[in-house]
């Protein structure tokens, strides 16, 4: 049997991965300080891992994103480069790790946007330091699958949501966040922006899947990961409303805050082509199912607030 290493396991994708796969090492920040390369060096030469997803990244929303550039950009790159270095040092013959959408151009000419066209120009300036963090990780597993012949690979999933995520206004994934708004709310919710941009919205449970679904396939290839279904905030917000069970909140925007990327939709042809039709949740049923599945549970709330 494979050992699995899994960092970034007490999160989002990495709960829903112990899910179903149940007998990977999962290893959280108590663990192990990722931008610590003895720390790094330590945990490959105990664990000896064959497989590892790398999960784990400092994320955030827009607000946390400018707020600390630095942060997003140092710890991003640390983390990212002292686990490649160590799984080539220490010999791990696959390994899969996950970068992020913000990492394409902030404008292209075509959409959905392929894989080919990550450095046609710059990241979104909303997200900047994190996109840049990204694109480098792609750029140093290319390098070591040109330069030693590894079988590593990079996903760039859409924005993901789900039960395992932090529920705070500030510093969580979008529909996280909107979803504490939404429950939190007695008349109305405001939302930043105009509610023009478009976003593609990923269950947590379905990148998990797709993951065990190369592993268990033998695939190791670098792709966009996302569902085909593009919808603008604010279609996006009226969805979560009613899946919430709150149809009766106005939306509101704040135009003097920024919108953020107006368009950032992938194309997952090339997951198509090598796993074969993939059945993703749809919005309405993943919000209902996480907000169904948290909104007994309080302390969720109360301890992001």
């Amino acid at each position: 049997m494979k050992k699995i290493l899994v960092t970034g396991g007490s999160g989002l994708v990495g709960r829903h991965l112990q899910e179903i796969l149940p007998d990977a090492i999962y290893l959280s920040s108590k663990d192990c300080n990722l931008t610590d390369i003895n720390c790094v060096s330590s945990l490959m030469s105990s664990h000896q891992p064959d497989i590892v997803i790398h999960l784990a990244a400092r994320v955030g929303g827009i607000l946390d994103n400018v707020r600390y550039p630095v942060d997003y950009l140092e710890q991003n790159v640390m983390m990212n480069t002292n686990i490649l270095s160590q799984c080539h040092k220490h010999n791990v013959k696959h390994v899969i790790t996950l970068l992020s959408t913000c990492i394409y151009p902030d404008k292209v000419d075509s959409y959905p946007m392929k894989e080919e066209v990550m450095f046609n120009g710059p990241p979104t300036p909303t997200n900047f330091s994190y996109g840049l963090a990204k694109r480098t990780t792609a750029a140093h597993i290319d390098a070591y699958v040109k330069q030693y012949d590894k079988k590593w690979c990079y996903l760039i999933p859409c924005n993901l949501y789900g039960e395992f995520d932090k529920f705070s206004e500030h510093n969580s994934h979008f529909v996280a966040a909107l979803i504490k708004k939404i429950h939190s709310a007695d008349k109305q919710i405001e939302l930043w922006g105009d509610g023009t941009p478009l976003r593609q919205f990923m269950h947590g449970k379905d990148l998990a899947r797709v993951i065990k679904k190369m592993i268990d396939n033998n695939i190791y290839k670098s792709m966009n990961v996302a569902p085909p279904w593009v919808y603008s905030i604010h279609e996006m917000a009226e969805i979560a409303i009613n899946a919430c069970d709150k149809k009766y909140l106005k939306i509101t925007y704040d135009n003097e805050k920024p919108n953020g990327q107006h368009r950032k939709d992938v194309t997952s042809d090339k997951l198509i082509s090598l796993l074969g039709d993939f059945k993703f949740i749809t919005l309405y049923d993943g919000i209902r199912d996480t907000y169904t599945k948290i909104k007994n549970k309080k302390r969720l709330f109360r301890n992001n607030e």
